[in-house]
């Protein structure tokens, strides 16, 4: 996938049209790890994107074999030629750590270097290695290495997370469904994508199953099979289509959606004055003007606000007719997107992990840096609303989780290039 510079915007166009959603980046990247134990696997609705092409790489490097023909991705992993993971593939996405469960359940062990990805502060890395623990792996750190060795065999384990970490609820679940006995994980992560994986590993033969609380049970089984699977929908890149329509008082259809998956995002844009209408797998915003001011965005765990969705919200009431306020309860550094929002004007005081907006009447064009994936999604929200000509650069960090993402955009109006 080749990497631009940068987006030139020329903001104050009112965005309408309709589009498609593509598959979810957080979804298929930890089923492609999971094809390791599969064998041979078919995935559809596979986005085109730089994380899912680093992982791809990864599975390649381990010696798996993959065809990519549109959105279908065909894996087979039967004969694999290596159980380490070099810095250089680990240093491209954050998301890399999801393979240690299962190359671990797959090989016995596992050399990998700490991953990379998006500085938005410290996360529980430490819950993955002290989660594998339990289920029987000896981890040692070495020169930024971690070394992983299963010295009799992968055992089921009770583990109760004091966080509902995503990566390490689905690291858990990679390692367990090929260990001996039951694993139990109390207090998982609940997002969809989650139980997309949950899909993907039923489908290929394992014995797991989600309590009416939440509690992930797993009872392990010898081996997996072949199998093809579906990626559901991603809610982030809807999310962050309805905040680019809502900023600039235009109307979108978007097809292909999940809107079950949104239940948290919708009313704060119906807050914002929004109107929304939702029916199988279309979403259909009609935007004011100016949009409303928001009260409170709280960002928690699923099926809370989605933390991911927060950027590109803020975005939005950078122009509001009010101060909104905004709780960060997920990454410390996920306001970085703030100080690049000031430059065109918006008017944001940050203490800790709070955030006020005091909406201005209008925001003007400037030049902007992507600091993160979602941070940099937000920039193109407001330049969408700018007056005048914005220039957005290192737009790598946007390509890795939304395909076509200029394209998109021109589609429904905008006025948006890539040099």
């Amino acid at each position: 996938m080749a990497k631009y510079a940068k987006y030139i915007i020329e903001g104050g166009k009112r965005l309408s049209g309709d589009i498609d959603i593509h598959g979810a980046k957080n979804s298929v990247l930890p089923v492609l790890a999971a094809s390791l134990l599969a064998g041979r696997c078919t995935l559809h609705n596979c986005p085109d994107l730089s994380d899912v092409a680093a992982a791809c790489n990864i599975l390649r490097h381990l010696g798996c074999t993959l065809e990519r023909e549109n959105d279908n991705i065909s894996v087979s992993a039967s004969d694999l030629t290596s159980c380490t993971i070099p810095e250089s593939l680990m240093r491209e996405m954050r998301s890399s750590v999801l393979f240690l469960g299962a190359v671990v359940a797959r090989c016995g062990r596992a050399k990998v270097s700490m991953p990379g990805g998006c500085e938005l502060g410290p996360r529980p890395i430490d819950l993955h290695l002290s989660s594998l623990e339990k289920l029987g792996v000896t981890i040692e750190e070495e020169y930024g290495y971690l070394n992983c060795i299963v010295r009799d065999r992968l055992r089921g384990a009770t583990i109760s997370l004091p966080f509902p970490s995503v990566g390490a609820t689905e690291n858990i679940m990679l390692a367990a469904c090929t260990a001996e006995g039951e694993t139990v994980i109390h207090n998982p992560a609940r997002e969809p994508e989650i139980i997309d994986l949950v899909n993907f590993l039923q489908k290929a033969g394992a014995k797991i199953n989600v309590g009416e609380n939440g509690t992930i049970y797993i009872q392990g089984v010898k081996s997996l099979r072949p199998l093809e699977h579906t990626i559901i929908p991603d809610r982030i890149e809807a999310a962050t289509y309805l905040c680019c329509a809502a900023i600039t008082g235009g109307k979108v259809l978007l097809r292909g959606a999940a809107p079950g998956h949104l239940t948290a995002v919708f009313p704060v844009l119906d807050e914002a004055g929004c109107a929304i209408r939702a029916a199988g797998g279309t979403i259909e915003l009609s935007a004011p003007e100016r949009p409303r001011a928001l009260r409170m965005v709280r960002t928690m765990p699923y099926p809370g606000f989605p933390t991911d969705a927060q950027s590109p919200m803020m975005a939005l009431s950078c122009i509001a007719d009010g101060t909104s306020l905004f709780v960060e309860n997920i990454f410390e550094n996920r306001y970085k997107h703030a100080g690049e929002l000031a430059r065109l004007g918006a008017r944001i005081n940050i203490e800790g992990r709070v955030a006020m907006v005091e909406g201005v009447k209008k925001l003007h064009g400037g030049g902007l840096v992507c600091t993160d994936l979602r941070g940099g999604a937000a920039l193109c929200v407001a330049a969408l609303a700018a007056q005048g000509l914005s220039e957005i650069s290192q737009i790598s960090h946007i390509e890795r989780g939304y395909q076509d993402f200029d394209k998109n955009l021109r589609s429904l109006g905008a006025v948006i290039r890539k040099v």
